[in-house]
């Protein structure tokens, strides 16, 4: 097993991983991101209940594609005093790996929770999605129940670009294909209509990505039940049985709230 850091990733295959690190938040029932910094902060400090999370999409470069993996909290980056400057901070990590934001050619989004899709759109508005020449992939249930459910989970402002638009590809199936190498499958776990990805290349090795289905490194390693999920002993199982096929299969885990681990390569 070979861990990483968020610098970019070369696999075996001369694919690329670029994990796009936002930082470092608390999170408590009150669902508000705060951001942490383990040199100044405290978690004891925080309230009770608090977990530490990554916030960080990934970039994956294939012979066909430059794939964006859920898109961060959609915060605004500031400049060194402190002012906005209204720019994404998902489009200054890109900037730091050579990556305009008009080269990504497809966008697959796990669930529409607001620490995963605030960066589909920008503007005051939000009425143009962030990824000009992108086709974002996501269930047509989920955005149906996002803006049924509304805030906080969802912010739904954030999300109305994905409705209507040319580039959004609504899937209607639990379980498919897209380009003949990336697999989808909807698990019902974390959310109602979350959904994981396989991306597969040929012969080459498979990557996985689980979203909040499979957040960190150390939820498949042991075996709990997360009070947030939406079906708890389902996210557990799965975690499971994904763990024991990727080492036995050589897969590669990404882990989009691991703080240390972003991502697993057997």
């Amino acid at each position: 097993m070979t861990e990483t850091s968020n610098s970019p990733f070369s696999g075996l295959e001369g694919r690329k991983i670029i994990p796009l690190s936002e930082g470092t938040f608390t999170i408590d029932k009150t669902k508000l991101f705060v951001p942490f910094d383990e040199d100044v902060h405290d978690l004891q400090q925080r309230p009770v209940g608090s977990l530490l999370v990554e916030i960080q999409p990934f970039v994956i470069i294939t012979s066909k594609d430059i794939l964006l993996l859920d898109t961060g909290l959609g915060f605004i980056r500031k400049d060194s005093f402190g002012e906005k400057e209204g720019k994404l901070q998902i489009y200054r990590n890109l900037a730091e790996a050579g990556i305009n934001p008009s080269d990504i050619t497809k966008v697959l989004l796990t669930h529409l929770h607001k620490d995963h899709a605030g960066g589909v759109s920008l503007g005051i508005s939000h009425d143009e999605l962030s990824f000009p020449h992108a086709k974002y992939y996501l269930q047509e249930r989920e955005l149906n129940f996002a803006f049924e459910k509304g805030f906080p989970s969802f912010i739904t402002e954030e999300l109305k670009a994905l409705k209507n638009s040319k580039q959004v590809v609504l899937l209607k199936e639990d379980e498919g294909t897209i380009d003949e190498y990336i697999h989808y499958k909807v698990t019902g776990a974390h959310s109602p209509y979350h959904q994981v990805f396989w991306i597969k290349e040929k012969n080459d090795k498979t990557i996985f990505f689980g979203g909040d289905d499979a957040p960190q490194l150390q939820q498949m390693k042991h075996r709990f039940v997360a009070k947030y999920d939406h079906d708890g002993k389902k996210a557990m199982e799965l975690r499971r049985n994904w763990w024991e096929q990727g080492q036995q299969e050589n897969w590669t885990f990404l882990f989009y709230h691991d703080v240390k681990n972003p991502v697993i390569q057997f």
